[in-house]
């Protein structure tokens, strides 16, 4: 896992997708990079040290806003392992929003990437979205001249599946560490594909089987967006039957292990064997800390499956 390649890894990734000011073309802020900084230091007093990136986010403000954080803190990046993604066109006047897995692309988004977080060199660059144009070669010659060029040390993907990652790994001399895809006690296909095996539920999932099993055997590290829900288990609205049964069990198991819903939600992703990667978003100081305690919590076989029925709605098969 993460922790092959970099021992120092934490439990939980900060997402940074909610610095920057918002998905709006205004000008970076002071008080975007202040609070930029206050989360930055609330991730790392509560031991994350993991920061997950995409040149995307908030329009490339997020990592101009972190950027500008270590320039004014340069010791900061001594304790941190940042990934960043990329492969991601928004739509221009050249075209519509599409995939980009060329040479040019890539590279130049690595160069991009360096500039505005103010570092020599990425940790970990993740392609964000499976482009249908990829060529092979093309790719693993890219990534190649990058890391001899010292400016991105490993290479992970994101919303892959193992077959995917396999054909994609099967160019490079160098392993695939990471792949980012959503995984949450509100979206299960990843999980509902292997317990419905063999049964009329598994028809319709569409969900790559596998993919949980191909990450495990190759040391890739599966790091879940979209952990928390958004909140729909842990103080979000939901009118939901079985999702508001869900957020009472929630609750519960809460006040039973003495931590947060939101530690109850990240640890039931975090209790399965693949070592699943939870990364939170929240800007809120105080949620941070809450998601925190997921690293405190070991939920018990029992606790674990109840959780899961009453998120489907229903007994497993």
């Amino acid at each position: 896992m993460l922790t092959h390649y970099f021992p120092t890894a934490s439990a939980l990734v900060y997402g940074c997708m909610g610095l920057g000011g918002g998905w709006n073309k205004n000008p970076l802020s002071d008080d975007d990079v202040k609070q930029a900084e206050t989360v930055v230091h609330a991730a790392i007093e509560n031991g994350i040290t993991v920061f997950d990136h995409a040149d995307i986010y908030t329009f490339s403000k997020a990592e101009k806003a972190f950027g500008k954080v270590l320039r004014q803190q340069p010791s900061l990046r001594d304790n941190m392992i940042l990934q960043s993604k990329c492969a991601i066109r928004l739509d221009d006047e050249l075209g519509p929003k599409r995939y980009d897995f060329s040479a040019q692309w890539i590279t130049c988004s690595v160069d991009n990437i360096l500039r505005r977080l103010a570092i020599e060199q990425l940790d970990i660059l993740l392609l964000h979205r499976p482009d249908p144009l990829m060529e092979l070669n093309e790719v693993a010659g890219a990534v190649e001249k990058l890391q001899k060029a010292g400016k991105i040390t490993h290479l992970g993907v994101s919303n892959m599946h193992g077959h995917q990652i396999a054909f994609l790994q099967s160019a490079l001399d160098t392993p695939i560490v990471t792949n980012q895809l959503e995984m949450s006690l509100a979206f299960r296909d990843w999980l509902e594909d292997g317990i419905t095996t063999n049964s009329a539920a598994n028809r319709n999932m569409g969900y790559a089987p596998g993919t949980l099993e191909y990450c495990m055997q190759n040391k890739v590290q599966l790091q879940a967006w979209g952990s928390l829900a958004q909140g729909k288990y842990s103080g979000g609205h939901t009118e939901c039957e079985a999702d508001v049964i869900a957020a009472e069990l929630v609750a519960s198991l809460a006040e039973k292990y003495g931590v947060s819903a939101e530690a109850i939600v990240l640890g039931w992703l975090m209790r399965h064997p693949a070592n699943i990667q939870p990364v939170i978003g929240t800007t809120n100081v105080q949620r941070i800390a809450q998601c925190a305690e997921a690293t405190t919590v070991t939920l018990s076989r029992e606790d674990w499956y109840a959780l899961l029925v009453a998120a489907r709605g229903n007994e497993i098969p």
